[in-house]
């Protein structure tokens, strides 16, 4: 697993609404931050320094499903 230097993204699945129905965060992250994994989104890993911090995924999902984390200062 590559691990990312500038930023995490996290996804809550309790606060998710946790089935493939949804799929918001896949569909509006424009550097394909997010797949689907059995029926669940899950952060691509290696695409994590791709985010431009457009802050679409977190607009379009429940509140605190989604966190971004920058690991810089």
């Amino acid at each position: 697993m590559a691990s990312s230097e500038f930023i995490q993204v996290i996804i809550d699945l309790s606060a998710c609404l946790g089935t493939a129905k949804c799929r918001g965060c896949i569909k509006v992250c424009p550097v394909n931050i997010f797949e689907e994994e059995a029926g669940y989104p899950k952060v691509v890993e290696e695409n994590q320094d791709e985010c431009t911090l457009c802050n679409l995924c977190m607009e379009t999902c429940r509140p605190k499903a989604i966190t971004i984390k920058k690991l810089y200062e």
